[in-house]
């Protein structure tokens, strides 16, 4: 990869074609995948690539965002998704990413319309501004048509009985809201002990808890992610939901090799100029280049001790490399290829 800062997964010629299976930690048991990561993270680049890998051979997944920010609308370079199903891109193999932009109102109003036949009367409230403010009271209530309507994607089903989409992928809120959004349902099944709101509820709780749920962490290899992520893992498994894969975003390759920087961390800048000379080139560019070498050498370090902090997550990690901004389509389907395992059959690194 041209702007990658890690060794692409091995490929062949016919790499594009060639069977592939899902990486260690990417569940093919698994209908709704949810990832989510400290802010900053990259976490809805991730969730596009994890689209992109889930959809090929022929597949259809729903890539979904719930925060109103039409982040896959400046991902994939098109105009700002309506509160309807659009397709985004399709992969090798055939397969078909679509999105959707969840709006809580309208999430609402199909809610009104699913259990008690109220779209005309929904529309009503919506005019007089009742429905926005229900949707903004209470983030509670907001979370729980969120939640709903990504479960009706997941378990929607054709005329035939056969899944609408193979896979739904969320980009959900960070790791500090993540179980309070997960949870939200739970609090509303408490207090509906009977009737739809009741079985809907009941019906997403199910969901994610499951096996056919996993939860994606998103992580820099930088101190305050690697802790939220680590407390994260520990509070999503102690709740009861299946994690699945720990993925560490815009990771930097290791080029300092022993002896190149000093236990002080300092670089012999005169020993530098000479090899500079015989390799014919400005020796007077030493300095300079002391200074960046030391600098990525203490960044290195650091990766390499936040590496290690992440082995305390019981869960397979994957490693995508760094890409400067803004990540292209084309990027995306180069990340993609992370997810899914080498066209050997061995894993991807």
């Amino acid at each position: 990869m041209a702007r990658g800062a890690a060794s692409a997964p091995a490929a062949s010629v016919d790499a594009a074609t060639a069977p592939r299976s899902l990486a260690p930690g990417i569940s093919s048991a698994a209908r709704l995948h949810i990832v989510t990561g400290k802010g900053g993270t990259g976490k809805t680049t991730v969730a596009a690539a994890l689209a992109m890998a889930l959809a090929r051979g022929k597949r259809r997944v729903l890539l979904i965002e719930v925060e109103g920010r039409q982040a896959f609308a400046q991902l994939f370079d098109v105009p700002a998704l309506p509160y309807a199903e659009h397709q985004l891109a399709t992969v090798a193999g055939g397969g078909t990413v679509v999105g959707l932009a969840i709006d809580p109102e309208e999430a609402f109003i199909d809610y009104l319309d699913m259990f008690y036949n109220l779209r005309r009367s929904a529309r009503v409230l919506r005019k007089m501004g009742l429905i926005d403010f229900v949707t903004t009271l209470a983030p509670g209530v907001r979370d729980v048509l969120l939640t709903g309507k990504v479960k009706e994607a997941a378990v929607r089903s054709d005329g035939n009985g056969r899944p609408v989409y193979d896979a739904v992928v969320l980009d959900a809120p960070p790791t500090g809201r993540i179980r309070p959004f997960l949870e939200a349902t739970t609090e509303v099944a408490n207090l509906a002990k009977v009737g739809p709101i009741n079985r809907q509820s009941k019906g997403v709780m199910d969901l994610l808890h499951s096996v056919r749920t996993s939860v994606h962490l998103v992580t820099l290899l930088e101190e305050m992610p690697v802790q939220e992520t680590v407390e994260a893992a520990a509070d999503l498994t102690g709740a009861g939901y299946q994690l699945g894969s720990v993925i560490v975003n815009r990771a930097r390759p290791q080029l300092v090799e022993a002896g190149q920087v000093g236990a002080d961390g300092s670089v012999d800048a005169a020993s530098l100029a000479r090899g500079l000379k015989g390799s014919n080139i400005d020796p007077a560019l030493a300095g300079a280049l002391a200074q960046q070498l030391a600098e990525y050498a203490r960044h290195q370090g650091s990766q390499l001790a936040n590496t290690e902090a992440l082995s305390s997550i019981g869960a397979p990690r994957i490693v995508l490399p760094e890409l400067a901004p803004p990540v292209t389509v084309g990027e995306l389907h180069e990340l993609s290829e992370y997810f899914l395992t080498a066209p050997s059959g061995g894993p991807n690194e």
